[in-house]
């Protein structure tokens, strides 16, 4: 015959087990992000058809976000980052992507899809940028046009958050505060700040988009659209940041990356002489080591 405890054993291994309480409880804060590298390299050797004998590119981003929520408050805050760069025989080591984007927006609600909200943001790099022009001589000229915090935009803004779901949300203020940083002076008239000065002020109406969905079980596409219109100055030039990111997984840790980034800024004059402002475009592609995480499952 079997032990009496044995058989206790047996029985307990047959009874459902009640959740704690704690588990059914939806968390308030919601915690996660993803990492990713892209890495390509090249190299030739009495290649015919020519080419760089030597070409690396490497480029980076880390995003985090944390999200609260608790009855009618809500509180979201993410973070984007960005590095890359490119190294060939002939160019040497030149930046391809560098963003600092920091974004806070506490909300308090007053139907089920608006939200009275007050939202913070912080766009800058982490290095120097450089623009290569061709000088008398026709070889490429490094010349210095940002670095960290050349320029910083802080900005500050009241308004009402409309979310009709968890995929979209669109952000509108009549009323914003901008502030233009650039830590050097000899940057800053670029900037459209005055020669001596290194701080510009600006009120104007402001409205973001923000759109996040998954396609499919593999791919999902990110965009985000911030419209400024400066009061004091031509606000019939809008500036515009648009970011886009494409992503498919094609392994667990493997995933393709299609990144476009487009800045209008009436006020940042062109690195070209003689010509006026114009679109800053940027576009990476690349396939990668990916890894993401969260306290909470999707």
């Amino acid at each position: 015959a079997q032990d009496a405890s044995v058989k206790d054993l047996k029985n307990d291994a047959t009874k459902s087990i009640a959740k704690d309480p704690k588990d059914t409880v939806s968390l308030k804060w919601k915690k996660g992000g993803n990492f990713g590298i892209n890495l390509n390299q090249g190299t030739l050797s009495n290649w015919s058809a020519g080419g760089d004998k030597f070409s690396l590119s490497i480029n980076s981003m880390l995003s985090l976000f944390a999200f609260y929520k608790e009855g009618k408050k809500s509180w979201d805050n993410s973070l984007d980052l960005a590095y890359g760069i490119v190294k060939t025989t002939s160019l040497g080591s030149r930046k391809a992507s560098d963003r600092i984007d920091l974004l806070s927006k506490y909300g308090h609600a007053i139907s089920k899809k608006w939200n009275v909200a007050l939202m913070g943001n912080l766009r800058t790099q982490f290095a120097n940028g450089y623009t290569y022009l061709k000088n008398a001589a026709g070889a490429d000229s490094a010349v210095l046009t940002s670095k960290g915090f050349a320029p910083a935009y802080i900005l500050l803004s009241p308004g009402l958050d409309y979310k009709p779901n968890d995929n979209f949300s669109f952000f509108i203020s009549p009323a914003t505060a901008r502030w233009i940083l650039v830590s050097d002076k000899t940057l800053a008239p670029a900037y459209g700040i005055k020669p001596g000065k290194t701080v510009k002020n600006e009120l104007g109406a402001f409205a973001s988009a923000n759109f996040q969905k998954a396609l499919n079980s593999t791919t999902s596409f990110k965009s985000k659209l911030d419209l400024f219109s400066n009061y004091k100055s031509n606000p019939q030039n809008i500036d515009i940041y648009w970011t886009n990111l494409l992503t498919a997984k094609l392994t667990k840790y493997i995933n393709f990356n299609l990144n476009v980034d487009i800045i209008y800024d009436d006020d940042v004059a062109n690195v070209k002489p003689g010509k006026g402002p114009a679109p800053q475009i940027l576009q990476l592609m690349g396939i990668g080591f990916a890894y993401n995480f969260a306290n909470y499952k999707k």
